[in-house]
């Protein structure tokens, strides 16, 4: 494997564990003060609900690029109006929603489209080796 197809083949996959961990990261809004603390772990892991399906989208990802890439781009785009409606409720400001969407919806369209140029990069190497 060249390197940059060694390159293209793991770029999808430490974006999508950084992009997993940041979402992870809004499941911490569950602990509050002054609440039992089985009701916050419940919560905490009803937050991480997502993690779990996109770690499990990752793993399909690994093992089938081109079906994986297609998941996660489905994902970032299919989420996105769902995403921007709930805040631009909360926040009435557009740029701030787009924001948002930048943040948390862009980063699994990039991986899946880098999950499908990686089955392609190595389909064609092995093809013309």
């Amino acid at each position: 494997m060249t390197p940059s197809i060694r390159i293209i083949h793991w770029l999808p996959r430490i974006i999508c564990i950084l992009a997993i961990a940041f979402v992870s990261m809004f499941a911490l809004d569950s602990f509050a003060p002054g609440v039992p603390l089985l009701q916050q772990l419940g919560a905490f892991f009803m937050h991480l609900v997502p993690t779990f399906v996109l770690i499990f989208f990752l793993i399909v990802a690994w093992k089938w690029e081109f079906i994986g890439g297609a998941i996660f781009i489905m994902i970032g785009l299919g989420f996105m109006p769902f995403i921007y409606m709930m805040n631009y409720q909360m926040n009435n400001s557009v740029w701030i929603s787009l924001s948002v969407i930048l943040l948390i919806n862009a980063p699994f369209v990039v991986v899946g489209i880098l999950f499908i140029l990686s089955h392609f990069l190595k389909n064609k190497n092995s093809k013309s080796a």
